[in-house]
C-alpha cells in the first residue's frame, strides 16, 4: 500500500471520528421532577430521609453577618431556603460530580470554614466569594455526587491542581439543637425541588 494511501485512510478515520477523541457528557443532576437543575433557577436542598429535620438553611445572625453557618432546618415541614449554583465552567447545567459555587444570594455563598478545635469539627459557612476559580477560592467549591438514587454534597475541589485539599461528604453535626452542615464520613442524603 503507498505512503499516499495510508495517510489518506488515517486522515478520513480522524475525520470520521470528530478529529479527538470525546468523552461521554457528564451527567446532569436533576430534580424531584427528573429535569436538569439549571443555574438560572433556585432550587430548594431537601433530605430524602424524613424524620430528621428540612430543608437547608442559614443561621441567624448574631451580631454579624458572616459566619453564618449552613443548617438543616429543624421543622421537617419546612423547606428552608433557595439556592442557586455556579459551576466553574460557567455551564448553564448543573452536573454531577463538577465543582460548584453554592449560594442562598450573591452574598450568602457556601465555603468550607476553618477547622473548629472546640468541637473537632469542619462546618459549612457563608462566606465564600463567587467564581474565580482556583487557590484563593478553593474552599467555595462544591460537588454534587450520586448517592444511590439520590444525592449528596461533597467536598472535594479540583479548581486547584496544585493545592492539598480533603475530600469528604457534608453530614450533619447536631451542636446545641442546631443541625449544622460539617464534613462527616455519613453524607446528608438529599434531593432538589425547583423553587
Amino acid at each position: 500500500m503507498s505512503t499516499f494511501l495510508c495517510i489518506f485512510l488515517l486522515f478520513a478515520v480522524f475525520i470520521s471520528h470528530g478529529g479527538a477523541a470525546t468523552e461521554p457528557p457528564v451527567e446532569a443532576v436533576k430534580d424531584i421532577n427528573g429535569k436538569p437543575l439549571q443555574t438560572r433557577f433556585y432550587y430548594y436542598i431537601l433530605p430524602v430521609v424524613r424524620g430528621r429535620g428540612g430543608g437547608l438553611t442559614m443561621s441567624k445572625a448574631e451580631n454579624k453577618t458572616c459566619p453564618r453557618s449552613v443548617i438543616q432546618d429543624q421543622f421537617e415541614v419546612s423547606q428552608g431556603l433557595p439556592v442557586s449554583f455556579s459551576p466553574y465552567d460557567k455551564s448553564r447545567i448543573v452536573r454531577v460530580s463538577t465543582d460548584q459555587n453554592i449560594k442562598f444570594s450573591s452574598t450568602s455563598i457556601w465555603e468550607l470554614a476553618d477547622f473548629d478545635e472546640a468541637t473537632r469539627q469542619n462546618f459549612i459557612s457563608t462566606c465564600g466569594v463567587e467564581g474565580n476559580p482556583g487557590q484563593t477560592t478553593v474552599d467555595n467549591w462544591f460537588k454534587i455526587d450520586k448517592f444511590d438514587n439520590d444525592y449528596k454534597i461533597r467536598f472535594c475541589p479540583t479548581v486547584c491542581n496544585f493545592c492539598k485539599v480533603i475530600c469528604r461528604d457534608v453530614g450533619v453535626f447536631v451542636q446545641d439543637g442546631k443541625r449544622r452542615l460539617a464534613l462527616s464520613d455519613v453524607p446528608l442524603k438529599v434531593m432538589f425541588k425547583r423553587a
